[in-house]
Parts: C-alpha cells; sequence; structure tokens
C-alpha cells in the first residue's frame, strides 16, 4: 500500500497541496472550516503525521454572552449551560458580560467587548430598544435570540433565532375555541419581546378566522414593569367585573401569577377557567396542568452555539433568522374546575 502524502489529501479536497501543507505547519490564514475539513480528510485516508500536535495547538476563542439578569430562572440557567458545554467541545470560552436591564445615560460598553478580546458574542434576555441598538453597532460576529419588536429585524446585524409564537398560538388558541368557549382574552406585554408580539398577533388571527371578537377589554396587552408582573396583572384582573371562559397567557410565568391569584379567588370562578401558557418551564406547578408550548432550552442552547460558530466563519455571509418551533402539549387547562 503506497503512503499517504500531502499531495494525496489535496487531490481528495479539490484545493492545492500548498493548502494542505500550510493546515500542517499551522498558517493562521487558513480559515477554522478548511482546516477542519483537511484534518478530516487526513484521518480518513490514514495520514496521522502530526494532527495530534496540531490539534493541540488549535488557539482558545472568547464569545461574549451578553445578558441581563442570566439567574431570572432554570429556562435560561439551561439554554446558557448547553451553551458553555457546546462550544467547550470547540475549545471556545463563553465569557459572562453583564449588561443592565434598561438603559441610562451612565451606561459604558463594557470594555471587553470593544478591545479585541471577544471573538464573537451571543444575546439573549435582553429587551430594552437602546441597549439593544447600542450592542448592535458591535463590530463582532453577534447572534440574537429574540429582539425588541421597536426595532426592523432587517436592521439587526447578526443572525437572529426566535421561537415561533405565531402559529403555535393560534393552534393553542384554536384547542381552547374547539373545547366551545368563547370569550378569550390575552395576557403579555407585547412591547417587550418580538416573540411576545407574534404571540399576540396568532392569537388575535385565530379569533377573527373563528367569527370572535378580540375584547380589549379581557386582554392586557401594554408595556408592564419587569419586576411589577404579579401587582399590575392582579389589578387587571381585580378591575374586570366579569371574567372571560379563558385567558391564552404569553407564557407560562404569566400563568403562574394568574393560578396563585384565582386560588385566592376561587369564588370568582365556580365553573373554573381555562388558562393557557408558553415555554414549558418546569419550575411551575400550573405547567402540568395546562397547555403549552414546549420549549427544548437544551436544544436552543446548543443551537446558539452553532450559529455562531457559523457567523464566526463566515462573517460575509448574508444575516439569517431563524424559526424555532416547540411542540404544543394540549391539556384541560381548566384551573379550579
Amino acid at each position: 500500500m503506497n503512503k499517504v502524502t500531502m499531495q494525496d489529501i489535496a487531490d481528495e479536497l479539490g484545493v492545492s497541496r500548498v493548502t494542505v501543507w500550510k493546515v500542517f505547519n499551522n498558517y493562521s490564514n487558513v480559515s477554522s472550516a478548511l482546516r477542519e475539513r483537511v484534518l478530516n480528510k487526513a484521518r480518513e485516508l490514514g495520514y496521522t503525521k502530526g494532527i495530534v500536535e496540531l490539534e493541540q495547538m488549535v488557539p482558545e476563542k472568547n464569545i461574549s454572552l451578553i445578558v441581563s439578569r442570566p439567574n431570572s430562572t432554570s429556562f435560561w440557567t439551561n439554554i446558557i449551560h448547553r451553551m458553555a458545554q457546546e462550544l467547550s467541545f470547540h475549545n471556545i470560552n463563553l465569557v459572562y458580560t453583564y449588561m443592565p436591564s434598561g438603559y441610562s445615560n451612565k451606561f459604558k460598553m463594557p470594555s471587553v467587548l470593544v478591545n479585541g478580546t471577544m471573538q464573537g458574542a451571543i444575546v439573549l434576555n435582553l429587551y430594552d430598544e437602546k441597549l439593544v441598538r447600542e450592542i448592535n453597532q458591535l463590530n463582532i460576529p453577534k447572534v440574537f435570540l429574540d429582539t425588541v419588536p421597536q426595532m426592523n429585524t432587517r436592521e439587526l446585524k447578526g443572525d437572529l433565532l426566535l421561537l415561533e409564537g405565531y402559529h403555535v398560538t393560534y393552534d393553542i388558541t384554536r384547542s381552547v375555541i374547539e373545547k366551545g368557549y368563547e370569550k378569550i382574552g390575552f395576557i403579555g406585554d407585547i412591547h417587550y419581546a418580538q416573540t411576545n408580539l407574534d404571540r399576540f398577533e396568532g392569537f388575535c388571527q385565530c379569533m377573527r378566522e373563528h367569527a370572535l371578537p378580540v375584547e380589549e377589554k379581557f386582554c392586557l396587552t401594554h408595556r408592564i414593569g419587569i419586576f411589577s408582573y404579579g401587582k399590575e396583572i392582579n389589578r387587571f384582573l381585580d378591575a374586570l367585573e366579569e371574567l372571560p371562559d379563558a385567558f391564552i397567557c404569553v407564557s407560562d410565568y404569566i400563568a403562574h401569577i394568574l393560578q396563585l391569584y384565582f386560588s385566592e379567588h376561587q369564588e370568582r370562578i365556580p365553573q373554573g377557567i381555562v388558562v393557557t401558557g408558553y415555554d414549558g418551564r418546569n419550575e411551575y406547578d400550573v405547567v402540568r396542568l395546562i397547555t403549552t408550548a414546549d420549549v427544548r432550552t437544551e436544544l436552543i442552547g446548543k443551537r446558539l452555539a452553532v450559529q455562531i460558530m457559523y457567523r464566526m466563519e463566515h462573517e460575509d455571509a448574508p444575516y439569517e433568522k431563524t424559526y424555532i418551533e416547540p411542540a404544543v402539549v394540549y391539556r384541560d387547562s381548566v384551573l379550579y374546575g
């Protein structure tokens, strides 16, 4: 059997022998993607000289995790953990970079984002328009998980991953209507996140197609302070002289707040009330009772890691918008009935 040479590897890949030689001599002007192709082909053909040494010489890279309130729920920590794990397999460090939840005149961009120490950034759980616009101007590859509805998504200078909300919430609403319920409300700040707005629009479309009115009095969609959800939702419910048959909630967190409210006001719902959610957050007991969207957080984390690696390798490629569609888990959804 003839000895495998660099020329054999080059011929198999359709590249020059010089390119293969550069890989095995660790030249910096060879892309990581091409480097990996050459090494994989070398292993396949049985050319092992220097491969172990090259793998040990791969330089570490740093990705900034730009996030506000990362420990707010296990939903976010699960995403972050899986993201960090996936990136570590590729010798990439995920570096936490703090961002406030809201912009102020004292805001200053963290130095690690502008001094060249980060090779990319992943942005999540950040929903302040001014902060998002500031981050959008950073001259590094970026991937966003969701964004603010005040920005046209075409303004983003990075890839965007979105949890599909329009059709999922349409299906959730339809499942409630098909059980015979007609007076249906919606609760969720549609100015907070693009995904929230998408879910509300899916709800409205389903109601229209079933010739049912979207009654403003049953919908709480204005801005809600991130630290006052319970108080504002309780005030909204207290002010309703009559309750609808059902509430479509923009998240399981809001469904959880409704469960707490109705547990203390069961006299208002002698026949029970239907509540649905979105997220599949197991930290809330109500999730086991209601129809919701099952978001696979571990897969979201891996997907973000894969996307930022792609964006770093292909900085000039057109930006991508990707919808991740969770499955709907249908349940009875009647609370205290």
